[in-house]
């Protein structure tokens, strides 16, 4: 079968299109893949740098969606059903092994292309909205990064749960992503704060979503009404911030880590919890993936390009059917 491997830590740009053979079954979901969301995790390893590191060479690629070729008899999902699913490992190829827990029956209305861009950006912002930043209804939430994938699922789900959205972003062509994905407030990255203190009459936003860091961090705490929490996601901007601890007292604010990996690890059965909840918000739409770009299998290396680089606007997703 047709995949995409790493075999070198020389950067997104030296992914390599290849011929390897299709993984067995062994008790696990064999899923044909129609499409492969493309995350920054796959960046970072394509350098040498995230958590989770496999010897080289092997194949990215953490979610998918597709059809189930084949399942143990007490899976879920069965031969012929639409599927979303979480391999971890091995979603850059034509055909994926699965754990069980980790397949989802994909709703009929939404796309391959959209169902590739569900496991890990919308899980990720359920388990920081929902779980770790306990959004209500009637605050305010700040979105890094909305026209990424983490940033348009936390737009989405915000709304959902019935909260404002000032989204951050950098360019045009981003605030229209994240306009399209139901933000209230667009504002540019270049003064966000004083921006966020204007739209709530200098009060502060509740919640600030996070997957960028670097050189916003101190901003988006000063961005905080009292009581805000700052959910931390992830490090899209290359620095990993520090905090001053005093800031946190002057308003009672908190800096929340969000490790939905660790934290659903030990526990598998969250997964399906999760979808479970999210369900019936990606079956009516409420919930609806905004892809930004679509690129061939054997362009990979692109698309990973354009991730690193910060070009990418909305869901960056790999066509593999």
């Amino acid at each position: 079968m047709r995949a995409v491997q790493i075999a070198s830590h020389d950067g997104p740009a030296a992914v390599t299109p290849v011929d390897v053979d299709e993984p067995a079954g062994d008790g696990k979901v064999l899923i044909d893949v129609h499409a492969a969301g493309v995350t920054f995790p796959e960046v970072l390893q394509s350098r040498g740098l995230y958590q989770v590191q496999p010897p080289l060479p092997f194949v990215p690629g953490s979610e998918v969606a597709g059809v189930v070729r084949a399942a143990p008899a007490d899976a879920a999902v069965g031969a012929g059903d639409r599927v979303a699913a979480f391999p971890g490992l091995g979603g850059f190829a034509e055909v994926v092994a699965v754990d069980p827990g980790m397949v989802f029956t994909l709703p009929d209305r939404l796309s391959f292309v959209q169902g590739a861009g569900v496991p890990m950006n919308v899980l990720t912002a359920h388990f920081a909205l929902v779980r770790r930043g306990a959004v209500r209804s009637g605050e305010t939430v700040l979105v890094h990064g909305a026209a990424g994938g983490v940033g348009t699922a936390s737009i989405q789900l915000a709304k959902a749960l019935g909260a404002r959205v000032v989204a951050v972003v950098s360019t045009d062509d981003k605030a229209r992503i994240a306009s399209a994905a139901g933000a209230d407030d667009v504002v540019p990255a270049d003064g966000f704060k004083d921006a966020a203190l204007k739209l709530t009459g200098g009060r502060g936003v509740d919640v600030v979503v996070d997957p960028v860091g670097g050189d916003r961090f101190t901003d988006s705490l000063r961005a905080l009404a009292p009581e805000g929490r700052l959910l931390v996601i992830g490090f899209a901007a290359g620095e990993i911030p520090t905090v001053k601890v005093n800031r946190l007292l002057l308003k009672n604010v908190s800096v929340v880590g969000v490790g939905w990996g660790p934290f659903w690890l030990p526990r598998q059965d969250y997964l399906a919890e999760q979808w479970r909840e999210l369900l019936p918000l990606l079956s009516a739409g409420v919930l609806d993936p905004i892809v930004g770009a679509t690129y061939p299998l054997d362009r990979a290396a692109d698309a990973l390009v354009s991730m690193a680089d910060r070009t990418a606007v909305g869901k960056v997703v790999l066509t593999v059917r």
